[in-house]
């Protein structure tokens, strides 16, 4: 301040802009810990792994890799909007068996390629829309309907094909879903890039995204302002099926058959991948990026300790416990941040 005319005048601070900016950063590191931390484990992993076999961090391993996770990839993509909406779907991975199959037994018995497909989508969403309805309209929890749903979708994969893998033949542009390259890059995994883009702009830039969003954080207050809730789930777990359908569809053209038991345990390798990619299990935060490094985290795990000739066995229980230390982040992020609230 200045006194030189008798007057007090305050003198006005220069406005710096890299004060925003790093205010912003901050905000930013602050809001996404688990992101980063998850992205860093992932790096961290990745040098152990190209150090502990040569055979790790290869172009031939990496496309591979890349195959083997775009069902998981594909699916993550809904299982994230479903657990957004503080829901659950436990019967992807038998619907993914049940598409599997199915497909493989039209395939077998001469149907069209296309009729197939999308008859196998249809049988998809007709699981997901029972599941949807049972949880929108009859308001039954969604662990117990889709439980439900896994076991007798299970019961219906284990019908139609007896217990036994049916083989697929042919070159039609079925076949390529699963076992197709592009430019050496497989064509399942284009497929999941371009789903991921989908389901994202869906969730931050869409009306749809965010009631589902709204729906996780606080159901009650999305039914005052006039959203039709019941049939905003009942689309979700109806697309669920779908795209459990249409990743088991490039299960069976990738494995040259179809079985019953292909999606045994896949329902929790992606809810693992979207709890510890940072989408909150009590709704509301959901991130599309934090589920794909997730099922990346993941596929990593497995991939690297295969390599290493580790047993099996091991390695599912390491899959157990990395999904178990999943749920008490998320539950100590998220948990704590709801109670304050």
């Amino acid at each position: 301040m200045t006194q030189a005319d008798g007057t007090m005048k305050t003198e006005k601070k220069p406005f710096k802009p890299e004060r925003i900016t790093s205010a912003k950063t901050t905000q930013w590191l602050s809001n996404n810990k688990q992101l980063i931390g998850i992205f860093s484990v992932l790096i961290l992993l990745s040098v152990f792994f190209s150090f502990s076999t040569s055979s790790f961090f290869t172009t031939g391993n990496m496309l591979n890799l890349l195959q083997q996770l775009a069902p998981n990839l594909i699916v993550v993509v809904i299982m994230t909007l479903v657990i957004t909406t503080s829901g659950i779907d436990l019967s992807v991975g038998s619907i993914l068996s049940l598409a599997s199959a199915l497909i493989a037994v039209l395939l077998s018995a001469r149907w069209d390629s296309f009729f197939a497909f999308v008859f196998v989508l249809i049988v998809g969403a007709a699981v997901g829309l029972l599941n949807g309805y049972i949880i929108s309209y009859l308001r039954i929890p969604p662990f117990i309907v889709t439980l439900a749903s896994m076991i007798y979708v299970e019961g219906c994969a284990l019908l139609i094909t007896g217990g036994y893998s049916i083989s697929i033949s042919g070159s039609s542009w079925l076949m390529s879903l699963g076992g197709g390259e592009l430019f050496t890059i497989p064509v399942s995994a284009i497929i999941a890039i371009l789903i991921i883009i989908i389901g994202w702009i869906i969730l931050t830039q869409t009306r749809f995204g965010t009631y589902i969003i709204g729906i996780g954080a606080n159901e009650e207050s999305v039914r005052r302002a006039g959203v039709n809730i019941k049939k905003i789930k009942l689309f979700t777990y109806m697309f669920s099926g779908m795209i459990a359908a249409f990743a088991g569809i490039i299960i069976a053209t990738r494995l040259g058959s179809g079985s019953s038991n292909v999606g045994t345990g896949f329902e929790m390798d992606v809810i693992a991948a979207v709890v510890l990619g940072g989408t909150s299990l009590f709704g509301g935060i959901g991130t599309m990026l934090g589920s794909v490094i997730g099922v990346f985290l993941i596929g990593i795990i497995n991939n690297g300790l295969t390599l290493m000739n580790v047993s099996p066995y091991i390695i599912q229980i390491i899959q157990g416990a990395v999904l178990l230390f999943a749920v008490i982040v998320n539950t100590y992020f998220f948990g704590r941040n709801k109670k304050r609230n």
